[in-house]
């Protein structure tokens, strides 16, 4: 067994989409980036890769690379699971954190499960996605971001 631990952020602008766990969810802003900037995805795949001891995104997947101008991270995600397959592993379980003052994202957590699931062609029982605010304080209380946290533990196929 092995376990990473990943972290991103995004600051918030306008004229993006907001994309979480694959999910355009309806808001007056969406986050800056050369993908589309899921913040949640991000987190994770790093969580994946560093439990691998494989770099992390930037190294697999660098934002000066125009083939990954405004791609979905889940595309990226499911090319992070062939990698860790590739080296011998399968997911254990995944737990992760969006932090964000605004806007709620409860109602798309269940969506957003299923796509990180279907991505990592693992069972949705094995990944976890929560929300949480930060009572107005710092850069995600202000709602000039949103940031994510990922936990892994990878297993021996």
């Amino acid at each position: 067994m092995r376990v990473g631990t990943g972290y991103d952020v995004h600051r918030l602008t306008e004229n993006r989409k907001l994309i979480l766990g694959g999910v355009e969810i309806p808001y007056e802003k969406g986050l800056l980036g050369h993908s589309d900037a899921d913040v949640l995805v991000h987190a994770i795949m790093d969580a994946i890769l560093g439990a691998a001891a494989l770099g992390d995104i930037g190294k697999h997947f660098p934002d000066n690379d125009q083939n990954y101008k405004d791609i979905s991270s889940i595309i990226l995600l499911k090319k992070v699971a062939s990698i860790i397959r590739e080296n011998g592993y399968t997911i254990g379980n995944i737990d992760s954190t969006i932090v964000a003052q605004r806007p709620k994202v409860g109602p798309f957590i269940q969506q957003m499960r299923e796509n990180i699931a279907s991505a990592l062609e693992t069972d949705i029982s094995r990944v976890s996605v929560k929300a949480t605010t930060e009572e107005g304080l710092g850069f995600t209380g202000e709602g000039l971001g949103i940031a994510a946290q990922a936990v892994c533990l990878l297993e021996d196929l």
